[in-house]
């Protein structure tokens, strides 16, 4: 049996991936699954898969940087929401890849080639990481909330603004609020930087949310919401991008 590690830090697409491969691959035993770079490179060293797929963008270290430390000792099928990495992991001699969302073609696809490829060693695949720079990692498009025993999906267009909460990131949108553990610092790393603006030390607004933007009568930048009540207070050191006004 293929001994196979997925790393997918969101929740319910590292499911879907996983009953998707075993519908097809009934054969291969899945022997671990991790939520983010660290994780998934301690279970290589633990569990010693054959194949691992990898989420280019995770917590900690990326796919890429995962693939650059792991070597030959596993073959590399990528996992992006943009089709660009696919022809950089074809140089390198990676597997294949997976598009987010999950196609089942292109999963038949990829595992043909994989089921073909195992007869021979893995590829390193340290040039790929190498080449490829934090400027081009592809932006976070889903935040995984848990919502009583479930776990939901919010795509980060829905999202109005992350707000800093102690320990917790408050993820708004237009009629809901939930808390996730990732840190703010961390979050602004990963968001697409055109349209997701840090506007306090403890806010991250979405520009497509923000109906105005007006000042105070104490000369404070204050935002307005399309579709939530409460107004974001613009801090000085973030006021530039109201230079305008």
């Amino acid at each position: 049996m293929t001994r196979i590690l997925i790393a997918e830090d969101e929740a319910l697409l590292a499911a879907e991936i996983r009953e998707e491969l075993l519908r097809q691959w009934p054969e291969a035993q899945i022997v671990g699954m991790a939520r983010d770079g660290h994780e998934a490179l301690r279970l290589v060293e633990q569990l010693a898969p054959a194949v691992c797929f990898l989420d280019v963008q995770m917590p900690g270290l990326s796919g890429l940087e995962v693939a650059q430390l792991i070597g030959r000792r596993a073959h590399v099928v990528f996992i992006t929401a943009h089709e660009r990495y696919a022809v950089q992991a074809f140089d390198e001699g990676a597997v294949g890849y997976l598009l987010k969302p999950l196609d089942p073609v292109r999963m038949a696809k990829t595992l043909l080639r994989l089921k073909e490829r195992l007869t021979l060693p893995p590829a390193d695949l340290g040039g790929l990481a190498r080449r490829t720079t934090p400027a081009t990692a592809e932006p976070l498009r889903w935040i995984t909330v848990q919502r009583g025993h479930e776990l939901q999906l919010i795509t980060v267009e829905d999202v109005a603004y992350f707000r800093a909460d102690h320990k917790y990131v408050a993820v708004v949108t237009a009629d809901s609020e939930a808390l996730i553990s990732v840190p703010l610092k961390e979050l602004v790393t990963r968001l697409d930087g055109e349209h997701f603006w840090q506007v306090h030390r403890s806010t991250i607004v979405n520009a497509h949310a923000i109906k105005s933007v007006g000042r105070s009568l104490s000369g404070k930048l204050n935002i307005t919401l399309k579709n939530r009540p409460e107004t974001l207070e613009v801090s000085p050191s973030y006021a530039h991008r109201f230079k305008q006004l």
